[in-house]
């Protein structure tokens, strides 16, 4: 209980410290017009309050990532925790405010365009497959799991198809309505439920009989599974995932003040991470290695936070739980699409202010997805989760870009980056659904390529200060 305890501290204390060392760098401008008032359409670019941008982006970046990532990361043991905390802290968080700030800096851009202008122009076409490989993964992802829950929270007395139906029907409504009509009224309502559930699963695993585990750098997982790369793919969102590089720009369009980026974009990591931390403890706590494999294997994480819920919380706070872990997945995959039909209109110039435009992306959309759903959960979930960290890599590369430009320390975005790169070529180099090579020759060459990365990209650096590229569009 210790080691969950002084986590939980480290996160709070993080941000009240590292966050201000991130928020200095960057350097926010208190006087400098925003896109939500420079660009306001009435659509995407909509001023909104704090509070209320700072729970929409919670909710947006947290789905099922801090929750069902943290279940299977606990077959590895208490390891799990200093990903989540060292992790969020210095990678995700740093990530978060970055890419949020500097899209807010270039009024609003989605990251294939953020990449063009650091990166150079290939980039911005690699980057913009990518982003919309990512949320297309994540919407239908983020389709079947609340799904899956419902089912089992309904006891299959409604159909699993209808179920999917629904939940279909409302991300269309949410992608394709101004942001404040659907999305800013409902999510306070969402958020309630996310709060009360995850803190009451907290609350109640602190007092009951259950002893969570001391740190632990033994690796604890059944399959014996590495810890190096795959826990850094399996603890994505509660630590560093590059779909929040996704969503931060649709915030950066409703932000009233720069001043308000770090409780909003750097703050709601560490709020993600809390979760993540309440999850990771009470997977670890309940079961063993083993039981929850099974559990896992039977019906995806589902199963275990239903076991979980409902143990600890009885029939009605089991049930205010499951729908708080309900409402994360259905709370990201409407802004899933939403981010994916902005990212598409801004790359082919298509104006998003009438319906009709904004439904020719948006049907097409959701036609491809529907099809996915017909592909196994656990195989998406793999190529989901590597394509989210080559995506976090690239944030953070362009991160380090912008800061290196304008002559900034941009250490704390470069350290990460470098990290999640590697991590990035040895998975896909490791594992089948890649290049199936031995591990440590995938750690050899996986080295070499981050090498040749890192020297092109300060070949590119150099180029661009020459060039004397403007890293901040819009009205001082």
């Amino acid at each position: 209980m210790i080691t969950f305890i002084v986590s939980i501290v480290l996160l709070v204390v993080g941000y009240f410290t590292y966050g201000k060392v991130i928020e200095k760098i960057f350097g926010p401008a208190e006087s400098r017009k925003t896109p939500a008032y420079e660009n306001n359409d009435g659509v995407d670019f909509v001023p909104m309050n704090k509070h209320k941008n700072a729970l929409i982006q919670l909710l947006n970046i947290a789905g099922t990532g801090p929750i069902f990532g943290p279940i299977m990361g606990a077959l590895y043991g208490p390891v799990a925790f200093l990903w989540i905390v060292l992790g969020s802290i210095f990678a995700g968080a740093v990530h978060d405010y970055l890419t949020g700030m500097i899209s807010l800096r270039n009024k609003g851009a989605h990251i294939p365009e953020l990449a063009g202008k650091f990166l150079g122009k290939v980039s911005k076409h690699i980057v913009n497959i990518f982003a919309l490989l990512l949320l297309l993964l994540v919407g239908t992802v983020f389709v079947t799991t609340p799904a899956s829950l419902l089912s089992i929270l309904l006891n299959g007395k409604v159909a699993l198809w209808i179920i999917i139906a629904v939940i279909f029907a409302y991300y269309f409504l949410s992608t394709i309505l101004p942001i404040d009509k659907i999305i800013g009224r409902l999510y306070p309502y969402f958020g309630a439920v996310l709060l009360l559930g995850t803190l009451g699963v907290g609350g109640a695993l602190l007092f009951s009989d259950y002893t969570i585990p001391e740190l632990s750098l033994e690796n604890m997982h059944p399959n014996n599974l590495p810890i190096f790369p795959i826990l850094f793919f399996t603890i994505t969102c509660g630590a560093l995932s590059g779909f929040h590089a996704t969503q931060s720009p649709i915030i950066s369009r409703t932000v009233e003040k720069e001043s308000q980026g770090r409780y909003i974009f750097y703050g709601m990591m560490i709020a993600e991470a809390v979760i993540a931390m309440i999850w990771a403890a009470a997977s670890m706590s309940m079961f063993d290695g083993m039981t929850l494999n099974e559990f896992i294997n039977s019906g995806t994480p589902s199963a275990v936070v239903n076991e979980v819920s409902m143990t600890l919380l009885g029939a009605i706070g089991g049930t205010i739980a499951v729908l708080g872990a309900i409402v994360l997945p259905i709370t990201s995959g409407d802004t899933a699409f939403r981010a994916a039909r902005t990212i598409i209109g801004d790359y082919l110039k298509i104006d998003q202010k009438k319906l009709l435009k904004r439904l020719l992306i948006a049907v097409p959309l959701f036609a491809i997805s529907a099809l996915l759903t017909q592909i196994d959960f656990n195989i998406l979930w793999r190529y989901f989760s590597w394509a989210n960290q080559a995506t976090a890599a690239i944030a953070l590369w362009i991160a380090t870009m912008y800061l290196l430009i304008k002559g900034k320390n941009y250490f704390v975005s470069l350290v990460p980056a470098l990290f999640i790169t590697y991590m990035v070529f040895v998975y896909i180099l490791n594992q089948k659904i890649g290049f199936n090579l031995d591990l440590n020759l995938s750690f050899v060459v996986g080295l070499v390529l981050t090498v040749i990365l890192t020297v092109m990209f300060f070949v590119k650096a150099k180029k661009n200060k020459a060039d004397k590229i403007e890293t901040d569009i819009g009205v001082d």
